[in-house]
């Protein structure tokens, strides 16, 4: 049988044309953004800062929302599974995440922003809050730095620059942070706060934190840990009471009655705000929590 010219060409063009498409599709994947999901608000604003346009973000865990309580929807698996890069706290912060990613069937890379570093410890537990010290967090944008211009190389100058600009930021933050906490007496640095989630902020800043709770807030505190804290802070003097945007505020209000201390204000410890609010990224998060501090501890008695 004799085969035409036409025929010929078809056969060219139906061998070519899959490996064309391939080609073109790979194309797409090297130039359009990232899809990044991070695992809660706070580190969503932190990939957003470095990746500019290069990434398109999404936070799990959203505002004013509570990672440890944090159950997954079939959306976040739909989401997690469709993702590029995972971006992740680390020190058993999202005790959800590992099944998430599983039930997902993700294969890419998951960014544990906090390896390499040496959390505070109680016991053999290690305290997942880093990010309230501005070190540990230059720390992380350096790990989302790397992840992103290892998966986007040609954009690696723009990203990079992000990066140090952002950085920039987070240093000018932290030396005014050290020097407005050096400048208050010792004795005027013990605050009373909802859970156990200021550890970080305390060692870098030298802040003393009383907690009505532990690291974890998915159980409340017992009858017998609030009668604790209420003989503590009554024998410590501590003044300034703070809730914070992720708990319930009867329980501290509750303490300020029977203490006598005042509350302070409202800090942020796990969650962003709502947009256009005091807290809606993690620097004006971190730098509210300062001075909504040093405001209640300058005018404590």
């Amino acid at each position: 049988m004799r085969t035409t010219r036409r025929q010929c060409l078809g056969a060219v063009a139906a061998a070519v044309w899959p490996l064309a498409q391939a080609q073109t599709q790979t194309q797409d994947s090297a130039t359009r953004p990232l899809r990044v999901v991070a695992s809660f608000s706070i580190l969503a604003d932190l990939v957003a800062n470095v990746a500019g346009p290069a990434a398109e973000v999404h936070a799990l865990v959203g505002r004013d929302a509570d990672a440890h309580v944090f159950q997954p929807a079939p959306a976040d698996v739909k989401r997690v599974a469709q993702a590029d890069l995972v971006v992740v706290n680390g020190l058993h912060f999202e005790g959800w995440l590992t099944r998430l990613v599983q039930t997902a069937g993700f294969k890419g890379q998951v960014l544990v922003c906090s390896d390499g570093l040496a959390p505070r410890r109680t016991g053999a537990h290690p305290d997942p809050h880093a990010w309230q010290d501005l070190a540990s967090v230059r720390h992380y944008v350096a790990r989302i730095r790397d992840a992103l211009v290892q998966a986007r190389p040609a954009q690696a100058d723009a990203l990079r620059r992000r990066a140090t600009d952002y950085t920039a930021q987070i240093d000018a933050l932290d030396r005014q942070t050290r020097a407005d906490f050096a400048a208050l007496p010792p004795d005027r640095r013990r605050v009373v706060t909802s859970h156990d989630a200021f550890g970080h902020f305390a060692a870098a800043y030298g802040v003393e934190f009383l907690a009505a709770q532990r690291w974890n807030t998915d159980s409340e505190p017992s009858a017998a840990d609030v009668a604790r804290l209420i003989r503590q802070i009554r024998a410590q003097r501590a003044t300034a009471l703070f809730i914070e945007n992720i708990s319930d505020a009867r329980l501290m209000q509750r303490i300020a009655k029977e203490t006598g201390a005042v509350v302070g204000g409202t800090l942020y410890s796990d969650a962003l705000s709502a947009p256009g609010t005091a807290a809606d990224t993690y620097l004006k998060l971190f730098q509210h929590n300062a001075q909504t501090l040093l405001a209640g501890l300058r005018r404590s008695p």
